[in-house]
This record gives structure tokens, sequence and C-alpha cells, in this order.
């Protein structure tokens, strides 16, 4: 039972990355009815100038600590945020009227694009982060049931910024507008609603959060490389489909899922099986339930 407990809690630990990277894709899929396949660059981007900006801080300060990492993270969210808007403006606007093939094309040019600019900057290798930023030590919950300051930080931030973004969406007039967009575009510009500006404003926040997420999981595993961005973005990208592509807390329900049930199976099968299972998973929610968990509930909504 403590082992369980034990996997539970790396689960939704990992969970949360997976969660808060969904969303960029629910969102844009929800106003667009596209997939921004770029995301996961954009997620690996983050990783990248969190690095560069807590090398930077600490080579000035000539120390580091978990107190620099605020303004890096708001610098990280605010990068990634113009990252994701000038790549809706440029490789996506243009084509919202030419079918739905053409835009997803770009969005594997863009994808591309961010991993070819990290590799080429950045360099092939594995980048790691400085030490000491993160916090140490593990607070006890049963004999054999601990939980990392890392951990603690990772799900309160994760928590936050999800329920952040639940009452922006379903309690303000700017989420009213996004989710009446998501309905239709034509009737919403007829009520006064500026279409692209929404669209804008979702490439503003879904890409911001994930460039947080990137951050994130740089400091949680300490390592990474140009690839990160295909990785979590496609487990990202079954946990939306898996809680229901387009909805919000979907998009939260199926990464929880998709994070717990990846490491049971690395817990109690092996960890070499931990992407069989999860691809397996896909599958068959496509096939005997394609809308997703909660796709039909609130059905073509953010």
């Amino acid at each position: 039972m403590q082992q369980l407990l034990q996997q539970l809690i790396n689960g939704i630990t990992i969970g949360s990355f997976y969660a808060l990277v969904a969303l960029g894709y629910t969102m844009v899929y929800g106003v667009l009815k596209m997939i921004n396949f770029a995301h996961g660059g954009l997620f690996m981007w983050g990783a990248y100038i969190g690095l560069s900006g807590l090398s930077f801080l600490i080579a000035r300060l000539g120390h580091g600590g978990p107190v620099i990492m605020a303004p890096v993270a708001v610098i990280v969210m605010m990068t990634i945020a113009l990252f994701g808007v000038l790549i809706e403006r440029v490789a996506y606007r243009p084509l919202r009227s030419a079918g739905r093939l053409a835009p997803v094309i770009s969005a594997l040019g863009a994808a591309f694009i961010l991993e070819s600019l990290a590799r080429n900057l950045y360099g092939a290798s594995w980048k790691t982060y400085p030490p000491g930023l993160v916090p140490t030590g593990r607070i006890v919950l049963l004999e054999n049931v601990r939980i990392s300051g890392m951990q603690v930080l990772v799900l309160a931030v994760s928590f936050l910024l999800m329920a952040a973004l639940y009452l922006f969406v379903y309690r303000t007039r700017i989420g009213t507008a996004m989710r009446a967009v998501s309905l239709d575009h034509e009737v919403s510009r007829l009520m006064g609603i500026d279409v692209d500006r929404i669209i804008a404003t979702v490439f503003l926040i879904g890409p911001g959060l994930g460039g947080l997420a990137g951050m994130i999981v740089g400091l949680y595993y300490g390592s990474f490389d140009f690839t990160l961005g295909w990785v979590f973005g496609l487990k990202a990208f079954i946990s939306a489909i898996l809680g229901g592509i387009g909805n919000i807390p979907g998009a939260m329900l199926g990464g929880m899922i998709l994070g717990i049930i990846e490491t049971l199976g690395a817990g109690y099968v092996s960890p070499q099986w931990k992407d069989v299972i999860a691809y397996v998973i896909l599958i068959l929610i496509l096939i005997f339930r394609p809308t997703g968990l909660l796709g039909e509930r609130v059905a073509e909504k953010l």
C-alpha cells in the first residue's frame, strides 16, 4: 500500500506537467479546431530560456537559490507567450480559410523550425540546470511514503495555475468571449467580439503556461535536450484527447490520469513499457470513446 501511495504521488507530479502542456493544445483546438503541433516546441524553448535566465542571474549575482526562480519564471512565460502570438500571426492566421490540412502542415513546419533553432543555437548535447536551485529535503507522509520539496513546489504551482485558468475562462468576460468563439466565429463577430484578438489571447495564455511547464520540467529532471518538446508534447496531446480535446477540465483530468497510469506501469511492470502504455491508451480512447472522458458533457467548448 505504501508503495502504491508513493507511485500515486509521483504520478500526479508527472501528470501536472502533462496537464499544463495539454491546456495549450485544448485551448487552441477549442477556438480554431486545429492541433497546434508547435506547442511542444514552445514548451521545449521554455526549458532553454529558463536555463539561460537562471545561468545569467547566477553569473551576475554570484550565487543561486530558489529566490531567483520567480523572476526567471515570469520572463519565460512572457517570452514564450509572445512567441506563441507571433507563430499564430505568421503561420496560422493567413491559413484560416485554407481548409484543415494547410494549418496542420504549417504547424508541423513551425515545430521543426523551433526544434532546429534550439539544436543549432544550444547544441545537440544534453543541458543541465545549475545545482542548488530546487528545494531539498523530503517530507515523510508515512513510513516509506515521502514527497520532496520540489514535488511540493511543482504541485502547488501547477494546481494554482490550472485553477486560475479555469476561473479566468469561466468567470471573466474574456473567458466568456473565448467560449463564444469556440462555438461559432461568425456569430461571435456579429455579437461584437473581436475574434482575432480572442484567438491571439489564447495563443498568449497557452504557450505561456507551456513555457513555464518546460522550465519546471528542466528543474525537476535536472537535464534535457532539444527533443524534450516531442516527448512531452505527444504525452500532453494524448492527455488532451483522453480528457476530451477542447475541454479545459478534461485536459487537467487527462494529464493526471496519464501521469498516474505511466508511473504505475513503470513501477509495477517496467519503465521501458511506459511509452507503450501511453500510446495503447491513445488507441483505445480513439476506438471506444473518441470524444474523451468529458467530451460529451461540454462538447465543442473550452
